[in-house]
């Protein structure tokens, strides 16, 4: 008998070039949608940066000016040496004010504006505004807004999300109520490190015009303004007002 051999399958293959082409567009594909991520939310210093770019982080850099801002929620004996300190350099800074601490020391709110100071708006308890609703952005920002108009006689025009935390929500909301939202380029973690000369290192290294330096009323914090301020006016910056810097 004749001896079948078994019939060989062949697996029917695209073109190489075929295949080359595919795959080209596969990875294009996936370029585009990590790019359109990416263009979504940025990463910027640990905070969110929206694409749309409402948020300011920096002032004019045409101009040899910095500043200095300070979120307060507690410290009232170091606001107090802070404010000593600015007035022994004469130099201005701006202090972003928690609604529930300025309805406890509306006299150091008061004091702060009449040094010379700018007040800005850091919402009434702290919260984590980039998981709130519009309404409740707004009530935040609207409630401390007023009541700090109400002590000051001052329109307050600028407001900082507490941690940095901020979306879209937040963004329409300070939109509507007319604010300015206001972060930071140089963050010196000062609530976290208890270590004078790494906080000076923060907020002094690689400055540059329009810098906005962030601080708070800590221990720590007092001890390094001094050597911050005059390296800043050393390097030839002015420190003023947020308002001042971003106009």
């Amino acid at each position: 008998m004749k001896k079948v051999l078994p019939i060989e399958k062949t697996t029917k293959r695209f073109p190489e070039k075929l295949v080359d082409l595919l795959s080209g567009i596969g990875i294009l594909v996936t370029i585009c949608i990590l790019l359109t991520v990416s263009a979504l939310t940025l990463k910027y210093n640990n905070r969110t940066i929206r694409a749309n770019g409402y948020a300011i982080y920096k002032g004019n850099t045409e101009k040899e000016e910095v500043a200095m801002m300070f979120n307060v929620y507690e410290g009232e004996e170091n606001v107090m040496k802070i404010l000593s300190i600015l007035r022994k350099y004469s130099v201005k800074a701006t202090f972003f004010i928690g609604g529930i601490w300025a309805q406890k020391h509306p006299d150091l709110v008061l004091e702060i504006m009449m040094q010379g100071h700018e007040i800005g708006n850091h919402g009434y308890l702290h919260r984590d505004h980039s998981k709130m609703s519009i309404e409740q952005n707004k009530e935040e920002i609207a409630i401390t807004a007023n009541l700090l108009e109400n002590i000051t006689g001052n329109k307050i025009t600028l407001f900082a999300p507490p941690s940095g935390a901020f979306g879209e929500n937040t963004e329409i909301a300070c939109k509507d109520l007319g604010q300015k939202m206001i972060l930071w380029s140089k963050d010196t973690i000062d609530w976290r490190d208890n270590n004078v000369d790494l906080i000076v290192q923060r907020a002094t290294r690689n400055v540059t015009n329009g810098d906005l330096i962030l601080m708070h009323p800590k221990n720590q914090t007092v001890s390094a303004l001094p050597s911050i301020i005059e390296s800043y006016l050393f390097q030839g910056f002015a420190p003023v007002t947020v308002s001042e810097t971003i106009s």
